[in-house]
């Protein structure tokens, strides 16, 4: 008896002795899925807990489009420095993701430093709970990303023509939105 194995280049198989049909794609999904990273999901935020980080990210952090590399496309990144690492644990911690890096000092005398940084869809997720508690030019950043970021980013990075021109202007508009150009954010009266 023959089965169809759609991960092989012929297309036909032999069952084995126990009657199940061998399946390349299965016995790779068997012995080496766990081995696989795994997406964290990032936790629901009290409402104290996200008053919190966004008082962080207003201070101390950055909401930002970076590229990794020369010539990618930009990603959304929201990272927070400092040089107490208990406090980037906790923020860690709370929000289950993102990761802690050393910052270099160049001279004897600075302290060392580090950096919490969380990015993609993960950190869009976090802007969506910290954005409401923000005061600073970073709400506005917030507002566009969240607004914009997934209808403007293609999952498997495949862009078209129309999508690139839309982008940049996107781009464009959220890097104006910066310290200098922008006040307070006025309470809700």
């Amino acid at each position: 008896m023959w089965i169809h194995c759609p991960a092989t280049s012929t297309s036909k198989k032999p069952l084995t002795g126990n009657g199940q049909g061998f399946c390349f794609l299965k016995w790779m999904k068997i012995h080496f899925a766990p081995d696989m990273a795994k997406y964290r999901k990032v936790r629901k935020l009290t409402p104290e807990q996200a008053a919190y980080l966004a008082g962080l990210i207003d201070s101390e952090g950055t909401i930002a489009l970076t590229r990794k590399h020369r010539g990618e496309h930009r990603q959304l990144m929201v990272s927070i420095s400092s040089t107490e690492q208990p406090l980037l644990k906790y923020v860690k911690k709370v929000i289950g993701a993102g990761r802690i890096t050393n910052k270099c000092t160049y001279q004897a005398n600075h302290t060392p430093s580090i950096t919490y940084a969380i990015s993609n869809r993960q950190a869009l997720d976090v802007l969506g709970q910290v954005r409401p508690y923000l005061k600073t030019y970073k709400a506005k950043r917030a507002r566009l990303i969240l607004r914009s970021y997934i209808r403007l980013t293609p999952r498997n990075g495949k862009y078209t023509q129309a999508l690139l021109k839309e982008r940049d202007v996107f781009i464009n508009k959220f890097l104006r939105l910066n310290p200098r150009q922008q006040s307070l954010i006025k309470p809700l009266a």
